[in-house]
Parts: structure tokens; C-alpha cells; sequence
């Protein structure tokens, strides 16, 4: 690797380490929330609670999704180029469905890097059932395309998925604490090679291998500007 390519790569790790520092204020108020949701969605699909409790509930979600309507949308930042130039690196990372700490519907996976190996942790709860007592199959996919994302980053020339393969060697369990492991193979011009591996335990339950095409980041740009035009119809 280059002193280039290993200084676009730490850039990157910087980028993604930042989404998961302490904040404070409306960000951290907004953290918090979602993951009281978290717990809400959580309980909602194991609960029997009687028909005026969960009336109850409703009614108060309801009357609180009517507060937070009432105050202006913020169009979120896309790509490393746009979240930087707000100065504001974690922004995009913390409302990803899958590692956001102020997305309610992430688990969420936490990553971590350790020499050229990417670890992730996490704990599927009830909201995430396929076959009883596992994971669905899809949110295991989805899991590995964020881990496999996040290692091909490190490359310091991020793309879009082109291809995922999934290989489910066991069932994943629900309410277990998860670990996954990802590198990079190669890089040929701008294609990323990527694996990854899911364990329970010492116990492999799926391992992945991604394809990823290197995308200019004024492509970035032309997709944002386009969701935003879309927002303002």
C-alpha cells in the first residue's frame, strides 16, 4: 500500500470512528429516544398486553409523531464529501439502519477496527425473528453489507455494493451477543473485494463475500441533491 492510499485509508477510519463518540445536546437527546424505540419495538412484538394498554400507547405515539411533524425536516448529509464539509463526520453514520445510534431501527452493530481486520458486535432482539428463536436471514444480509461496506472503506476509495453473496452455515440466534469479522482480499482498479464472518460464539453461523465498485463522490452528490429535490415536491 502506498503512503497515499494508507493516508486516504486513515482519513476514512477517522471518518467512521467518529460516528461513534459522545454527544451532547439535541444529539444526544435524539440518540436517547431512539434507543427508548428500540425498546418499544422490541417489547411491542413479544407483548400481550390488554387492548386499553396498548391503546393507550398508540395514542401517546401518535400525539408525539404530531409534536415532532410540527418541527422543520433536516435533510441528512450523504457521503463522506458531504458529511466532512459539514463538519460534522458522524452525522451520515448515525442514522444508518443498521450501525446508527439515532436510527431506532438499527440493532445497533457496533465496529471496530484492529489492524487490517474490521470486528462488529451485536445483539438481534425479538423485532429481528425468522425462524423462531433466530435471525431472519435478510437482516443477516443487511448486517453484512454494512460490515463489508465499512471494511471496503478503509481503503480509502469507498463504493456501492455491485454483488453480495451470503452463505448461512447455521441458524443465528436471537439475544446472543454476536461478533463479526471483515477484511479486504483485493483491490483491482475500482473494484473492492470484501469477506466477512458471523460468529455465535467460536461457532460460525454465515460468512459473505462482497463486490464493491468505487463511486466519485460527485455521483455522492447528484444522489443527495436528488433526494433533496425530491423532499421539496
Amino acid at each position: 500500500m502506498s503512503d497515499d492510499e494508507r493516508s486516504r485509508g486513515e482519513r476514512v477510519f477517522s471518518f467512521w470512528s467518529a460516528a461513534g463518540s459522545a454527544v451532547t445536546g439535541a444529539w444526544a437527546e435524539r440518540r436517547r429516544l431512539a434507543a427508548a424505540m428500540r425498546q418499544v419495538i422490541d417489547r411491542l412484538t413479544t407483548s400481550d398486553a390488554p387492548e386499553e394498554e396498548l391503546r393507550a400507547a398508540a395514542d401517546a405515539l401518535d400525539r408525539y409523531a404530531a409534536r415532532l411533524a410540527s418541527h422543520p425536516r433536516r435533510t441528512l448529509p450523504l457521503g463522506f464529501g458531504e458529511s466532512a464539509n459539514a463538519g460534522d463526520v458522524a452525522a451520515f453514520f448515525d442514522y444508518s439502519p443498521l450501525i446508527g445510534l439515532s436510527n431506532p431501527l438499527a440493532p445497533p452493530i457496533v465496529l471496530e477496527v484492529e489492524g487490517q481486520v474490521v470486528h462488529g458486535r451485536v445483539r438481534f432482539g425479538a423485532a429481528y425473528e425468522g425462524p423462531p428463536g433466530h435471525v431472519h436471514g435478510g437482516f443477516v444480509a443487511a448486517a453484512f453489507d454494512e460490515v463489508l461496506g465499512f471494511v471496503q472503506s478503509t481503503t480509502g476509495q469507498p463504493g456501492m455494493t455491485a454483488t453480495l453473496t451470503i452463505r448461512y452455515r447455521k441458524p443465528t440466534p436471537l439475544d446472543t451477543d454476536l461478533r463479526f469479522e471483515a477484511t479486504v482480499r483485493r483491490v483491482e482498479g475500482r473494484k473492492i473485494f470484501a469477506e466477512g464472518r458471523l460468529y455465535d460464539g467460536d461457532i460460525l453461523t454465515a460468512d459473505a463475500e462482497g463486490l464493491f465498485i468505487s463511486v466519485d463522490l460527485v455521483k455522492m452528490q447528484l444522489l443527495a441533491e436528488a433526494k433533496k429535490a425530491r423532499q421539496n415536491r
